[in-house]
């Protein structure tokens, strides 16, 4: 454990009704005597009056203490409950800062013993911090599910899984011709490496729909000039995000909001009007909207029916949705050649755009549990496990040492999700995602 005892204001920026400071670390008991007085009973709240060193009131609020190894962070924890004003705060920060060996915690800071005390993995870890920046219902969802530790349980019973046949191949290198191990026992174990391949291979397959939960489904609407993107923007937003005009070429940089819709996340983007042109800052537009295009979940291509078909969707790895625009004031000549039609001035069609959103959303998301990747550094290591396992299925001309260790490698790719092995030079990165108080 740390020699260092932190402290950090762990709810939201002041002034607010209430400011909850945390500490953790060996001289949390000396710092709850200097400002409370006698120690609480352990997880017990009790209403304290705050005191400076010269015995000086500060406020008055509850004060809780959480002893090792029962607490968030495996260490003596504490919390104040004082006033919110940043009078009170500070003065309570100045008192802590004067002890020794006590300091202001880092991003991160608590999580991350916690994590070095082994009372939360990096999957743990994650969840939790999902979890603080959640903003939808299926977000919430999907880091409740990470933080309760469900995936960790599934990559550790996959982990035992791969240390289970090492070991009997290690058995059965070792121990040849001893009668009590048979020389059929590899063939046992390949057999349950090829059905744990399976079982991660399909767990893989699922990462899209995790990264969709988590990070947004991306929307892109496109078309040429003045086909109503930027209207149909501002309308799905309920409010003004994008310059309407009449003038083409208005939109010339890439506009995002995020909407709320079935509890997921949905990451609207406006992008250029998609034309020839001479025109040098609306030819960057043009290139930042191929771009967002490219990376789209779905992409609505918006085609102004006054004028008629414009031609071939544009090319892109995702659906293409063909939108026709301005229904109030054009004829309905051409409406069935569009798979939806709208007019976001007379507000029509919207609802069922949204919809259609939410049928394409829920059908990448939906027939599983949560209990699935959300990270690129959780995808990749479970593809470099993945990698691994084959070597050793495919490898049948190689030594049983020579696939036992394919099988190690394998092993520690699962590992370093859950932070079980060789993570160090993560920790820096996951744990600057927390604010200071976490």
């Amino acid at each position: 454990m740390s020699s260092e005892t932190i402290y950090a204001l762990s709810s939201g920026a002041v002034p607010s009704g209430v400011a909850v400071v945390r500490l953790s670390g060996p001289r949390t008991r000396d710092a709850l005597r200097m400002l409370a007085g006698e120690l609480p009973a352990p997880r017990r709240a009790s209403l304290r009056t705050i005191r400076s060193r010269n015995g000086s009131v500060l406020d008055s609020g509850l004060v809780l203490f959480f002893p090792s190894p029962s607490s968030f962070t495996g260490e003596d924890c504490a919390e104040l409950q004082v006033h919110g004003s940043r009078a009170v705060v500070n003065a309570l920060f100045d008192e802590l800062a004067a002890m020794q060996d006590v300091r202001m915690a880092t991003e991160g800071e608590f999580s991350r013993r916690a994590f070095e005390n082994g009372k939360l993995d990096l999957v743990e870890i994650e969840g939790l911090a999902d979890l603080i920046a959640a903003e939808t219902e299926m977000q919430r969802r999907l880091a409740v599910e990470h933080g309760s530790g469900t995936l960790s349980k599934l990559y550790d019973s996959w982990a035992e899984r791969l240390t289970r046949a090492r070991a009997l191949i290690e058995a059965e290198l070792d121990f040849a011709d001893e009668d009590d191990v048979p020389g059929s026992v590899s063939e046992m174990v390949w057999d349950d490496v090829a059905g744990l391949r399976t079982e991660i291979e399909s767990h893989l397959s699922h990462a899209q729909a995790g990264e969709i939960i988590r990070d947004g489904y991306k929307v892109v609407i496109a078309g040429a000039p003045n086909a109503g993107k930027s209207t149909l923007m501002n309308a799905l937003a309920q409010r003004e995000i994008a310059i309407v005009t009449d003038i083409a070429g208005t939109t010339r940089d890439v506009l995002h909001v995020d909407l709320d819709i079935n509890g997921f996340l949905v990451r609207l983007y406006d992008t250029a009007g998609l034309r020839d042109t001479e025109e040098v800052v609306e030819r960057e537009g043009i290139r930042r909207a191929e771009k967002i295009i490219s990376e789209a979940d779905l992409v609505l291509y918006l085609e102004d029916m006054t004028d008629g078909l414009q031609g071939p969707l544009p090319a892109a790895k995702a659906e293409v949705l063909r939108v026709g625009t301005k229904a109030d004031i054009s004829a309905d000549g051409n409406a069935t050649s569009y798979e939806l039609v709208i007019s976001a001035i007379a507000d029509a069609g919207l609802l069922a755009l949204r919809t259609a959103i939410a049928e394409r959303l829920e059908r990448q998301t939906s027939g599983y549990s949560l209990a699935i990747p959300s990270r690129r550094r959780q995808r990749d290591s479970l593809s470099d496990c993945l990698k691994a396992i084959d070597e050793a299925l495919a490898n049948t001309s190689a030594g049983l040492d020579i696939r036992a260790e394919s099988l190690r490698v394998a092993g520690n790719a699962l590992g370093r999700i859950t932070g079980r092995v060789d993570v160090e030079n993560l920790l820096d990165v996951i744990f600057s995602e927390f604010c200071i108080g976490k």
